[in-house]
């Protein structure tokens, strides 16, 4: 018994730990966000000289900055390249898990040699080639890198729920007369509805948080929020806003995290909804 305490005790503590280690950076990017900027540097680790200028910092466009601007390009290159994503991903991962074909190992492993490529060495040809096709500072030009490194994580994700799908059900809806798509919209979708909503979660933040080639690729009517927040200036040259990009921060991190929540809900109800009843 005192074992198994002192287990629960361990477990606890490890828990603990490790909800310290990833939450204290963002509770003090909110009270640095909430503070004065005069007392940026106060170590104070409760908010103190609670304010909201720093947000109306981040938001004012008179030193050049047009954060509210970036807010949008970000969601149209996240959710463009999430919903371009999620159709091809969902075919490719149902036909890798399910169907047999001559090459099907080949294509898995250039699949996951594609997710191994580092991104730093696509940043130059890339910029050569939307140069000359006139890509440059389109958003089109952020999106198809994105869909690149995005869909080898959704396809692999898809392919290994697909794998745990009773395979009975499908072959019930054969059985019944439905042809292979139709037992593929009908039954196979709505029981993948869980990695549906975990795929789109983690597309979207990937292309929500992709700096290195926006930050090449972009100008500043098409720059996203990673590239607006690098670019912020402060009052004067020898000054960084501290506070203004704290303030920026929370707010391109707090919508993710409510969206993540709200979607965590759909997930845990697809998990439960459906199955073979023995």
């Amino acid at each position: 018994m005192r074992s198994k305490k002192w287990a629960t005790i361990l477990h606890y503590v490890g828990v603990a730990f490790i909800l310290l280690w990833g939450l204290a950076p963002f509770y003090w990017m909110l009270v640095v966000a909430f503070r004065d900027s005069t007392f940026t540097f106060d170590t104070t680790p409760w908010p103190t000289h609670i304010t909201l200028d720093n947000f109306r910092d981040a938001l004012a466009t008179d030193k050049g900055n047009n954060f509210a601007r970036a807010i949008g390009n970000s969601l149209i290159i996240s959710v463009a390249t999430t919903l371009v994503a999620l159709v091809v991903g969902v075919g490719a991962g149902y036909a890798l898990a399910r169907l047999q074909f001559r090459g099907k190992g080949f294509v898995t492993a250039i699949i996951l040699a594609a997710s191994m490529f580092p991104g730093i060495a696509l940043v130059t040809p890339l910029f050569q080639l939307f140069s000359q096709i006139g890509w440059i500072g389109t958003y089109q030009a952020m999106i198809v890198p994105n869909i690149s490194f995005v869909l080898p994580l959704t396809i692999y994700t898809l392919i290994s729920f697909f794998r745990q799908l009773p395979w009975e059900l499908e072959e019930a809806a054969r059985v019944d007369g439905a042809s292979r798509s139709q037992a593929f919209r009908m039954i196979m979708m709505p029981l993948a509805t869980p990695a549906l909503f975990t795929t789109a979660i983690l597309a979207f933040i990937s292309a929500w948080n992709e700096y290195m080639l926006a930050q090449q690729l972009s100008t500043n009517a098409t720059e996203p929020v990673t590239v607006a927040i690098a670019r912020f200036t402060g009052p004067s040259s020898f000054e960084y806003p501290y506070a203004a990009t704290m303030a920026a921060g929370a707010l391109v991190t707090v919508p993710l995290i409510i969206m993540v929540l709200i979607f965590q809900r759909r997930i845990v109800s697809g998990l439960t909804a459906g199955g073979v009843k023995g």
